[in-house]
């Protein structure tokens, strides 16, 4: 009983040590046996506002499988913080997120190359200086006639053979956090902001971005700000396709955000051909069964009930895969 006890004492604190080495909680009810699919590769669309940080693209997991989030322009919590990209690990036979922070220092995101100055080690894309962010512009795609804080330092380039894994451990990137990203787990975080919440909700509503469907090359790649413009891998605007109509996956997350975009379209169309006919067809053919006589004089063969159009547009566009 004693050698029972101290065996499986051993094993649970084996098991709170290796929890315990990226020093970060696995989200909630995330974790599979099904290893995410492989970074895509895209163009970052320029910066929109003076100020934006990147947050990069990655893929999550909702009822339908994994999906992609598209990488996209953001506003910090406050001056001075700096994006640390969530990422999936492997342990024990199961994949589990770890979440992203906001905080003073970028720290350990799982060694994973998100590109755009995450190239698995730390922040390179810029850096606050006086309450101002100064983007390095060597890895970083901006308008500089809208951002005018900028410099280039092109050290930070990596010439090598990208690693697209998407996971950190056995059979994928196997990188341990140093000690700087060890300080900077342990600092003061701030989550994602309601804005990158809202944008990964979007993105579950996308049948588009599912890995299933689109095979490893989203359809949206990347955005110039939540709520802004898709752009696919090449860099070229898509359109956002509809969202009530894309099967369960929006239904599963948040039914009434799900219809929020197909209602108008649904409503408009059926109104304006429906009302007219509603208002005279139907009413010709009701008069006639309440008053027997008239219809059999001057409707015999009056009444064909409408038939309203109340299809569902169509939703859908072609999935376009990109090296």
């Amino acid at each position: 009983m004693k050698i029972f006890l101290k065996n499986s004492l051993s094993f649970l604190l084996c098991l709170f040590l290796i929890s315990q080495t990226h020093a970060q909680t696995f989200s909630a009810g995330v974790s599979i046996s099904v290893a995410p699919p492989a970074m895509p590769v895209y163009v970052q669309p320029s910066c929109p506002v003076d100020g934006y940080l990147w947050s990069p693209g990655y893929w999550a997991y909702g009822p339908d499988g994994y999906y992609w989030v598209p990488g996209v322009w953001v506003a910090a919590p406050t001056p001075g913080y700096l994006w640390t990209p969530g990422y999936w690990g492997f342990v024990g036979g199961y994949y589990g997120w770890h979440s992203g922070y906001w905080g003073l220092h970028c720290g350990y995101y799982g060694g994973i190359n998100y590109g755009f100055g995450y190239g698995g080690i730390g922040f390179v894309g810029g850096m606050w200086a006086g309450g101002v962010f100064r983007y390095n512009t060597a890895v970083m795609n901006v308008n500089t006639t809208i951002v005018h804080n900028t410099y280039v330092n092109r050290t930070v380039i990596n010439n090598t053979t990208v690693n697209r894994t998407s996971f950190n451990g056995p059979g994928g990137i196997t990188r341990q956090p140093n000690a700087d990203e060890r300080v900077a787990m342990n600092e003061q975080h701030v989550q994602a902001t309601n804005d990158q919440m809202n944008h990964l909700h979007t993105a579950s509503l996308d049948r588009n971005q599912l890995a299933s469907v689109n095979h490893g090359a989203p359809r949206a790649a990347a955005m110039n700000r939540v709520g802004g413009t898709p752009f696919n891998g090449s860099g070229k605007q898509v359109q956002q396709g509809p969202r009530a109509n894309n099967g369960n996956n929006g239904a599963r997350t948040n039914p009434n955000a799900g219809n929020n975009n197909p209602k108008p379209q649904n409503q408009n169309k059926p109104q304006n051909q429906s009302r007219p006919q509603n208002q005279s067809k139907p009413q010709n053919q009701s008069r006639p069964q309440n008053q027997p006589k008239p219809a059999n004089t001057n409707r015999p063969a009056g009444g064909q009930h409408p038939h309203p159009a109340g299809g569902h547009p169509a939703g859908g566009g072609g999935h376009e895969h990109h090296r």
